[in-house]
């Protein structure tokens, strides 16, 4: 906690500004092409909540809104639905779901519009282990369809099962860059929990 993550994830989305340095997202700038920053991604923080009177439809039909009409709206909530993989409880009203049923709505909400990138913050923070893992495999299935994803997480098995590269921050700092197989290699290490371990103590 505190190491960072979700200020640059936020950077990342143009929400924060940037005090120094610079970020590029598809060759754009974050801070001179924001806009064009805005229309290739999505982001979904930890915290992220839904109107909770709203049924699961309603509320991806109130956001897809914000993006198209007419049968591309259509699409879109189509889309999502699929992603939320809700079933009939799509049809439900929101405050009767489960946190696990609430994080697969959100995520299908930040995918459906197909962004080129998706941002996600702790996704599976505080979900149990059958929710965790359901959520682990909508987002492989993302990946597989085309979607670069940035994700946050404090659990290091987990990101070394989805992850292709792997960034390790302390006390606000990157301390760390590479694939789960170069870093686990370089420290000599069983899994990345090892390797953050050892990095730290290294200092």
């Amino acid at each position: 906690n505190g190491a960072g993550k979700t200020t640059i994830l936020r950077m990342i989305s143009t929400i924060l500004k940037i005090t120094s340095g610079s970020i590029e997202v598809y060759g754009k700038d974050v801070t001179t092409d924001a806009d064009a920053v805005r229309s290739m991604i999505s982001y979904l923080p930890e915290d992220a909540g839904a109107y909770r009177d709203l049924t699961g439809r309603a509320y991806l039909s109130f956001i897809a809104d914000f993006f198209a009409s007419g049968e591309a709206k259509d699409a879109i909530i189509e889309k999502g639905i699929e992603l939320a993989d809700l079933g009939d409880k799509i049809d439900y009203k929101i405050d009767t779901y489960s946190k696990g049923m609430m994080r697969r709505l959100l995520i299908a909400r930040a995918i459906m519009t197909a962004p080129k990138l998706a941002i996600l913050d702790e996704v599976t923070s505080g979900l149990d282990v059958i929710n965790a893992y359901e959520i682990r495999e909508v987002i492989r299935n993302i990946a597989k369809d085309g979607v670069t994803v940035i994700m946050s997480s404090h659990n290091m098995f987990e990101v070394e099962m989805l992850c292709d590269r792997v960034g390790m921050m302390d006390q606000g700092n990157l301390i760390l860059l590479g694939t789960p197989d170069e870093l686990k290699e370089r420290f000599d290490a069983k899994n990345l929990e090892e390797v953050f371990v050892k990095a730290v103590m290294k200092g």
